[in-house]
This record gives C-alpha cells, structure tokens and sequence, in this order.
C-alpha cells in the first residue's frame, strides 16, 4: 500500500487538531466537575484557600487524561473523518484510487505515536503530580497522616502519637496469614515533634493484634548505654489491614517503577494483581487508541444520509464507545479477582476493539 507523504501529512494534521481540541474541552469538563467536589469537600475548612483547590485539582489533572483518552481519540477521529468528508476532500481522493486503508494509516499512526509517548513520557509526570495529589487529600481533606512506602528499598511506616511519633523501617518484609513479619526492623521514636527520643534494633519484628513483637533487641537512647531485650512489645495503631489499604496506589507509580514494584510487592509475600493489571493496561492503551480509530472510521469514513443520517451514526460511534469502556472495566474486573490472568484482561478491550473495527472496515470496504 503506497502512501502519499502529503496526503498523509494532511489527514494526520486534521485529525491532531481535532484530536487535542476534543481533548482540551472533555479536560476542562473535568477539571470544573473537580473543583466543584473539591470545594464541596472542603466546606467548612477555613484553612484551605481556593489557590490550594485549584492547585490539586490540577494535580489530579493529567492522571486523568490517560482514562479519557481512548474517547478524545474516538472522536477526534470521527470529526475529523466526517470534516474531511463533508468537504469532500475523501471523495476526490477515493476517485483518484486512493483506499480507505490509505486514509486511516496517518490516523493510526499518530494514535499510536501519542499512546507510546504518553505511557513512556508523560505518565511518569502524571503519577509524581497524582501522588502529590494523595498526599495533599489524605493531610488536608481527609486528615490522615499515617505515612506508608513499600519500595526497593524496604517498607517504611510513621505513625504519629500525641506527643511524637514512630517510625518503623525494614528492609525485609514478609506476610503470612494475618501478621507482617519484618526483619533487622529499625524503630525510631520520637517524643515530641523532631526530638529523638529512642532507637530499637530487632533482629526480627511481627505486627499482629495491634502490636509489635519485637526479638532479640537492642535499644539505644540518649546519653544511655545500649541495652539488649530477648523480647519486648510496641503498641500500635497500624494493622495489617491498615497497612493494605495505604499502600501506594498504581497511578502514583510511574510506567517506569511499576516492574520493580511489582517484583518487591510479590516477593513481600503481597498481591499485585491491581498493579499488574495496571501495568498491562498501560501497555495495551497504543492498541486500544487504533481501535477506536478503526472504530470511528466505521461511523464516518462512509455517511449514509439515506440510511439512518449523520444523527444515528454519531450515536452509533458514542455507544460503541461506551460499550467498550463498561467491556474494559468488567473485564478489568475480572483481572482484579484472579478470575482472568492480568494480561488477558488488560489486553482483551484493545484487542476487541481492533477486531470489531477491522470486521467493520472489512465489510464496508472489500464486501
């Protein structure tokens, strides 16, 4: 298949205007409709200003356009089909032997081209300015400041007391049934806001019940000799449960840091079935972007007015992209579960999507 180099530049300039204009009014929606929850959850808090508002609702921002995108590609497509048809730029081309295949390549390519730059570039920017997010909801809003971080580079946990706070680091970090088994676990306390009060060097520590089983520790304090302990327990208000729910949630990991992740969440002895999937699926979001185009081309490459109109197409292509989103999150759904492997669940709506929208094409171009 020859393809024209000025035609392709021309139909691919059309549709990342109508691509990126599409995009920026479905952003802004977004952004109103958050500054409106925003507001509404802080009412009643004198202490956050319109400024910080709008500065977390902008943070929240870009992890958003990474769920809207397959929409604005939809119909930045179907528009600017539907432009290049009305003028009847595509009907000249088609006499001049020009397929509909030649049309769609352009589209596709630049679909393609924004998916990879968006999951390799941008979406590591989106996770750090949604991660920020976290934190200003959960320490302004939500007024929680108990602090969790698994990493490469071992869990970390504070919890804050009336007069200090404790912070808990291990490099080694295990579950098994109800209780969280930490090794060489280090345990800092403070009795008062950045005043060292005592360290606690465990060879081994379990969290169960609402406290700390510490063994075979030494305690360090100001001032004080070294003292070893066989055994001692720390109360606390962490849970294993607690624990679970604080952990960081995918969209603050960039593409980049999910597989290590990933790999130290798994050999902690937790499930990353959530990051998993989320990982897959920003693999498969280049696929799922040409779907919707091969999708859209369906609902616009060739109007009909004699057969249902511009109006039944443009609902058309709008419920078929909503089909494909409620497909996406049942299917997701069932990645979540273990019922699906991770994979096939992220992979399934962009593989689906393509296929009904090659059959599409196939059937109204070739017969």
């Amino acid at each position: 298949m020859r393809l024209s180099p000025l035609l392709s530049r021309y139909i691919a300039r059309q549709f990342a205007t109508a691509f990126v204009t599409v995009l920026l009014v479905i952003l802004g929606i977004i952004l109103l409709f958050d500054l409106i929850e925003l507001i509404r959850r802080a009412a009643g808090r004198a202490e956050l200003g319109m400024g910080l508002i709008m500065v977390m609702a902008l943070l929240k921002l870009p992890q958003m356009l990474h769920t809207v995108l397959p929409f604005a590609v939809m119909i930045g497509a179907m528009i600017s089909f539907w432009r290049l048809t009305r003028t009847h730029e595509l009907v000249v081309a088609r006499s001049a032997g020009i397929s509909a295949w030649q049309f769609i390549a352009p589209v596709l390519g630049v679909a393609l081209a924004f998916g990879v730059f968006e999951v390799a570039a941008f979406n590591p920017l989106a996770a750090a300015m949604y991660a920020r997010y976290e934190r200003l909801q959960d320490e302004m809003i939500n007024a929680r400041t108990t602090a969790f971080d698994l990493s490469e580079v071992g869990l970390w946990l504070r919890e804050p007391h009336d007069q200090g706070e404790m912070v808990v680091h291990s490099q080694d970090v295990r579950q098994e049934g109800l209780s969280l088994y930490l090794k060489d676990a280090q345990i800092f306390i403070y009795d008062k806001p950045d005043h060292f009060f005592r360290r606690i060097s465990a060879e081994t520590s379990t969290l169960v019940d609402g406290v700390f089983d510490v063994r075979r520790a030494w305690v360090m304090e100001g001032g004080k000799p070294s003292t070893f302990v066989e055994a001692m327990r720390i109360p606390t208000q962490l849970t294993l449960e607690r624990i679970h729910d604080n952990f960081s949630s995918p969209e603050t990991l960039s593409f980049w840091q999910l597989p290590g992740f990933i790999r130290f969440f798994e050999r902690a002895g937790f499930t990353a079935n959530k990051h998993r999937l989320y990982f897959q699926s920003l693999l498969a979001s280049p696929l799922l972007y040409c779907g919707m185009v091969l999708l859209a081309s369906i609902f616009s490459l060739k109007p009909n007015t004699r057969s249902g109109g511009l109006t039944t197409r443009v609902a058309g292509g709008i419920a078929t992209g909503f089909t494909v989103y409620f497909f996406s999150k049942v299917v997701y759904a069932l990645g979540l579960s273990a019922t699906l492997p991770q994979a096939m669940a992220a992979w399934t709506p962009a593989v689906f999507a393509s296929l009904i929208g090659l059959g599409g094409l196939f059937h109204l171009e070739d017969g």
